[in-house]
């Protein structure tokens, strides 16, 4: 696609993901199996999962959380991992079956969290209004004050 057809194609994608689905951010990449998102999880549910009691009621909602193991506890709250990540590959053991969560992993809120994807992690998210989007916008309000 190139020309005006790949132009209105960008314009319609940037109108879905802001206004539709209401994001921030395009996800671009892809998984490189390094296995980093499988572990040192934190679970959101209203707030970061801060009990054990808490994420026994968690699992009673969804299946997902089964598969979570707890393995630590810091400031932010209970620390899991993946029961499900193959510790020599790095891989998924249920990656054709893999719950919705993983496979929409990498998703915006890791950062309203304050996370941070994982040094090499293959994927990575990119603002859908750039900052010189951003910067024109402001500029054009300025000058008409």
């Amino acid at each position: 696609m190139q020309g005006h057809g790949w132009l209105m194609f960008k314009q319609l994608r940037k109108f879905f993901y802001l206004y539709i689905l209401k994001r921030k951010y395009y996800r671009i990449g892809q998984c490189n199996a390094c296995g980093r998102c499988c572990q040192k999880i934190y679970v959101k549910h209203k707030n970061v999962i801060q009990s054990e009691d808490e994420f026994e009621k968690l699992k009673l909602l969804h299946p997902f959380y089964t598969y979570l193991r707890v393995i630590d506890k810091d400031e932010t709250g209970l620390v899991f991992e993946c029961m499900n990540l193959d510790k020599e590959t790095n891989k998924c053991k249920i990656h054709k079956h893999r719950p919705g969560i993983c496979r929409r992993y990498p998703q915006e809120e890791l950062f309203m969290m304050g996370g941070t994807l994982a040094e090499h992690c293959g994927y990575r998210l990119e603002p859908i209004i750039s900052f010189d989007e951003i910067f024109q916008k402001i500029s054009r309000k300025n000058k008409k004050i």
